[in-house]
């Protein structure tokens, strides 16, 4: 900014100048023009993320398989065990793949209420959040809750590994 006297004397020089000659003097024009602000030009853009090819997918059920062996129990065909050896194993797996989702993933339920308890839609439904099953309304208020259904409120997984991304389990090879 032009301190005060300097803005005055610019002032009388300008004045006497344009009815002089009908320009202004070279010292008045060099000091009533500023040179343009630099404006810091936009930051870019994030890159996209990158496209997810399903390694997080994998190591969930990775980690499944390694603390529940869920993965061999869902691919063994079952037909030739008794139910008393099904269940017996179940327990096994039903603890270990338990253990696993507690410990990376935070759940609550979708409607936190009571299995078997009529409960009020919100409208309009998120059919994302809540399946609305049976032959009533087509837009209907209440309805009886049949399962609270599942969100996933957070994921904390480890680190993916460097190499064996597509990888679930590895191949046990024991040499003697």
């Amino acid at each position: 900014m032009i301190p005060f006297g300097k803005r005055l004397a610019l002032a009388f020089s300008a004045w006497f100048s344009i009815l002089g000659s009908g320009e202004l003097p070279d010292d008045v024009q060099a000091a009533m023009v500023r040179a343009p602000e630099r404006v810091a030009p936009p930051a870019p853009a994030p890159p996209p993320p990158p496209p997810d090819p399903g390694h997080r997918a994998t190591q969930l059920l990775a980690l499944l398989q390694r603390d529940g062996r869920l993965v061999d129990f869902l691919m063994e065909d079952l037909t030739a065990y008794a139910d008393a050896q099904i269940g017996a194993a179940v327990r096994d797996v039903h603890a270990g793949s338990r253990q696993a989702i507690e410990r990376y993933v935070t759940l609550r339920p979708v409607i936190d209420d009571e299995e078997g308890r009529p409960v009020p839609l919100e409208t309009p439904i998120d059919a994302a959040r809540v399946k609305v099953v049976g032959s009533g309304a087509a837009t209907p208020q209440r309805g009886v809750l049949r399962h609270r259904g599942w969100e996933a409120v957070s994921l904390n997984l480890p680190p993916l590994p460097p190499t064996g991304l597509s990888i679930v389990a590895p191949a046990e090879v024991e040499v003697a």
